[in-house]
């Protein structure tokens, strides 16, 4: 096979593929797309909006594609005997590329929609059902027909670099082959990332569900670094026991397998977090290939197969600390750094609230800049004192003073600023460090709460139920609180939201039922009426699923 022969070869597979990716993008946007779109308008099954971030701007890459790109290739190939070259085709249309950051940009929010509406409405889910079982979608899911735009620029890299290796360095062809892959190379980052991080994603789902996805430790920030199996030593015993170790950006965790039917599961018997965790080689003759990892409160002894095993186990969680600690430092920095008009605004008391502060910048922070405790999307989000400008955890900023800066009107204060302008000691946080996660009163819950009203719990064959008054904290977003009246001092019990699926009306049920459902765990409830069941799966949805709720309240003379 000669050079030349090579070069059409790639220049035959560009067409060929984008001739199939264009069939692609026609299903995606004249016929999932259209077909979704007019039910929402004609019908109102759901709503028009949804449909249209869904599918982002589809239109606009399948037109750029089926109108511009793809007849271009075909006319160059028809004459390739006459001009064998594909840099210059490239180079004209390669900037249009950057129109796909928008699609990879909402990627993520759609793939979350489409399970949302998929669940949310029935004729939602009959429409795209209808659309997979035809010829024309393969059997594939729409999801998996939304990854191609995606993967399509990656593949324009990939065909353009094996063109350039095999193009001779004088071809006329040359200089602009290689601007296209400068440009190419520019969206692909962006694509490529997308595709990385949705793979880390559902990678961390997977690991967080073989573990039984335990709340304090799920977090969509966190890197699955390390994982595999090892033996646990006990000295006292002189014994050995099958484990599986962990390793996160920000913490060890070590397993042991738990008896499943079905997937891999494992039970967490230890959790050894970054800060101050060490690591070293044991160098014990009876156990060779050992390691020992000690933390604040645990030191554990592992044996490994082979002593190359051990010193990537050693090395992985090395990194993991040195990465840890420069994070940590990052994060003194920013506080060190920070304006001398922001520090003696802290400092002098008399001066807070009579002016504007500073505001820290989010990202110039990972962790609470009062308690320290680390931001993630999900359970700890970041705020900022309206007093002092600074950075802070609910936790630290679920607090009101009257500003005179703006016209003594109450404003969000971390505790700190609180006290100073108060002129009291905070009690409410000890309070609350002596008091049980039940031990909350229930009108001090409901009266800062995203929703309460009275529900009934349903038993697990739906012939009776208990009837109680339910909370969603607004400081404590998932989590549901089960009380048996309004004034009761202490919960009956909580469910953790997180994960959670929510289903309107079962078929055959009441009205006003819905249910919360996640792996085998199911929860049935009955509203008092449709329009409060809606409003309960509406605020549980956005919950469970991570998003910033809308700020309902409901208190208990509204609901």
């Amino acid at each position: 096979e000669t050079n030349e022969e090579k070069l059409f070869k790639i220049a035959k597979e560009l067409l060929e593929t984008e001739e199939a990716y264009v069939s692609r993008l026609h299903l995606l946007d004249q016929v999932f797309y259209a077909e979704l779109l007019n039910e929402a308008r004609t019908a109102g099954s759901f709503p028009e909006d949804v449909v249209k971030q869904i599918f982002s701007n589809i239109s606009s890459i399948y037109q750029f594609h089926g109108l511009f790109l793809l007849p271009e290739l075909q006319r160059r190939m028809d004459e390739w005997c006459k001009n064998p070259r594909i840099g210059d085709v490239l180079q004209k249309v390669a900037p249009f590329l950057k129109m796909y950051g928008q699609y990879v940009m909402s990627f993520d929010k759609a793939m979350h929609l489409i399970s949302t509406w998929m669940e949310k409405s029935t004729r939602f889910e009959e429409i795209i059902l209808d659309i997979q079982k035809r010829e024309i979608s393969g059997n594939l899911a729409l999801q998996h027909h939304m990854l191609e735009p995606v993967q399509r620029v990656p593949r324009y890299e990939m065909l353009l670099k094996d063109y350039l290796k095999k193009l001779p360095e004088g071809s006329p062809d040359r200089a602009d082959a290689e601007k296209s892959l400068e440009i190419i190379f520019e969206a692909a980052k962006h694509s490529n990332s997308a595709i990385a991080d949705m793979e880390r994603l559902e990678k961390l789902w997977e690991v967080y569900e073989m573990l039984g996805m335990d709340e304090e430790m799920v977090d969509p920030s966190n890197k699955l670094l390390q994982e595999g199996p090892v033996q646990k030593i006990s000295f006292r015993r002189n014994t050995l026991k099958d484990s599986h170790l962990f390793l996160f950006n920000n913490m060890l965790l070590y397993c042991v397998p738990k008896f499943s039917l079905g997937d891999r599961r494992y039970m967490i018997r230890a959790r050894v977090d970054m800060d101050c965790m060490q690591v070293k080689e044991l160098n014990d003759v009876e156990f060779p290939h050992s390691f020992l990892v000690s933390g604040k409160l645990r030191t554990l002894e592992f044996q490994i197969r082979s002593q190359e095993d051990m010193e990537a186990w050693i090395k992985a969680c090395q990194q993991a600390i040195d990465q840890n600690e420069k994070k940590t430092e990052s994060f003194k920095h920013a506080i060190s750094s920070l304006s001398q008009d922001l520090q003696e605004l802290t400092v002098d008391r008399q001066e807070l609230g009579k002016r504007a502060p500073q505001w820290i910048r989010d990202n110039l922070v990972s962790m609470c800049m009062r308690c320290s405790d680390p931001f993630n999307a999900i359970i700890r989000r970041r705020h900022h004192c309206r007093a002092c400008g600074y950075v802070v955890c609910w936790k630290c900023s679920d607090y009101k003073a009257a500003l005179l800066y703006d016209a003594n009107r109450m404003n969000r204060v971390c505790r700190e600023c609180y006290s100073a302008l108060e002129g009291q000691a905070d009690s409410r946080e000890r309070e609350d460090k002596k008091r049980g996660i039940l031990e909350k009163e229930a009108a001090e819950v409901s009266e800062r709460s995203l929703m309460c009203s009275f529900l009934t719990i349903m038993d697990r064959q739906g012939k009776g139920g208990t009837r109680g008054w339910f909370v969603i904290p607004r400081d404590e977003p998932l989590i549901l609180y089960m009380y048996a009246a309004p004034q009761d001092v202490k919960a009956q019990t909580t469910i953790p939201l997180l994960g959670y699926q929510v289903k309107e009306q079962l078929p055959g049920s009441n009205k006003c039922t819905f249910q919360l459902s996640q792996s085998k765990q199911v929860f049935t409830f009955v509203a008092e009426s449709e329009e409060q069941r809606d409003r309960w799966v509406e605020i549980i949805n956005q919950v469970a699923s991570g998003e910033e709720p809308c700020g309902l309240e409901s208190h208990p003379e509204s609901s």
